[in-house]
């Protein structure tokens, strides 16, 4: 059987030591994955050009010496077009490693968006009763409230960053206080040991994006 190639396109730098072993568990030994990285082109003397801007959407991802870094969505959204672009010519496919929307994005192979399967699964799963969010940052707490509002679910929100020092434990427990019958870690950074966490933490079903996205991707390839 030929393999298929599968890309993975994080909006920091590649290659994702953190997750990607977990992307191809699921994807099995007859998926090669490519993986490309936002700012693979960017040296540590130029970070400051993707700082966000004041009320600027915010996004943050991990760098290859395992710091954290927050990037401005107009700063980012050309340097993803470009490492899309030369990606497409290696893969079948790509999976956006983000839990954010890009629809100025163009691509001439299936782009596969996590945040999409995401929200259509909570749909799908939680038609009445109320969800739970972690996001990674305060700053996002505006942005990511937008754009569950237009799904019609009902939802709260906490804090808890995959990258730093955080009690996600502490903010599903939060969330179960607060009445919620599922909870969603909105970001692709969260792995399993987050998801695990925020069960302990809360006693409730959990989706993690990162797993979701591949056993989906699983199906296609």
């Amino acid at each position: 059987m030929k393999k298929k190639s599968i890309g993975l396109l994080t909006i920091g730098q590649s290659p994702r030591v953190d997750f990607t072993p977990s992307i191809q568990h699921i994807l099995g030994d007859t998926v090669d994955i490519v993986e490309a990285g936002g700012l693979d082109r960017i040296g540590n003397d130029d970070f400051h050009s993707i700082t966000p801007d004041k009320d600027e959407i915010t996004y943050i991802s991990k760098l290859i010496n395992g710091q954290s870094i927050k990037i401005g969505k107009s700063k980012l959204l050309p340097l993803l077009q470009e490492e899309l672009n030369k990606l497409e010519e290696q893969v079948s496919a790509v999976i956006m490693l983000c839990t954010g929307d890009f629809p100025s994005i163009i691509s001439n192979k299936p782009l596969i968006y996590p945040d999409k399967i995401l929200s259509h699964t909570v749909q799908a799963i939680l038609p009445k009763g109320k969800l739970g969010i972690v996001i990674p940052l305060e700053e996002q707490r505006n942005t990511l409230t937008q754009k569950w509002k237009s799904t019609g679910v009902k939802f709260c929100v906490e804090v808890a960053s995959p990258y730093e020092d955080s009690d996600i434990k502490g903010a599903a427990q939060k969330l179960k206080n607060q009445g919620v019958e599922l909870i969603v870690l909105d970001c692709m950074g969260y792995n399993e040991t987050h998801k695990r966490d925020a069960m302990d933490g809360s006693g409730l079903p959990v989706l993690l994006p990162l797993t979701l996205t591949a056993r989906i991707v699983a199906e296609y390839v």
